[in-house]
């Protein structure tokens, strides 16, 4: 799966996407840092990339409605350290697979994963 990782998610999270075998670019990784959001998202789209950000910017269903895009991943944790949103989000993937998040509006929060799917 194509995955942009946002700046403000660790390390240790594209790393541990990388081990499953996906295809992970980071928004530090290609000088997007700083950059304004609708830029990321745009880079995001035209890479076919799913999204994933703790950015409440893309926390509107509306705006980013399924199916009009390659996926966005909100996490929002309420003590979103690294080690906590790597280990969220590697658990929520042995539920659900990644590739089934394509085109999906999903939140992961400390107590389930939601998926607004097309």
């Amino acid at each position: 799966m194509k995955i942009k990782v946002d700046e403000n998610l660790p390390t240790r999270l594209v790393v541990a996407l990388r081990d499953l075998g996906h295809d992970v670019e980071t928004v530090h990784g290609e000088g997007l840092t700083g950059c304004a959001d609708e830029d990321v998202w745009v880079a995001a789209g035209r890479e076919g990339r799913l999204l994933i950000t703790q950015d409440l910017d893309f926390s509107d269903s509306r705006k980013y409605l399924p199916g009009t895009h390659s996926g966005l991943l909100l996490v929002r944790l309420r003590e979103p350290g690294a080690v906590a949103i790597t280990a969220s989000v590697m658990e929520a993937l042995t539920t659900v697979s990644i590739e089934s998040l394509a085109g999906c509006f999903a939140v992961l929060t400390d107590n389930k994963l939601r998926v607004k799917r097309p």
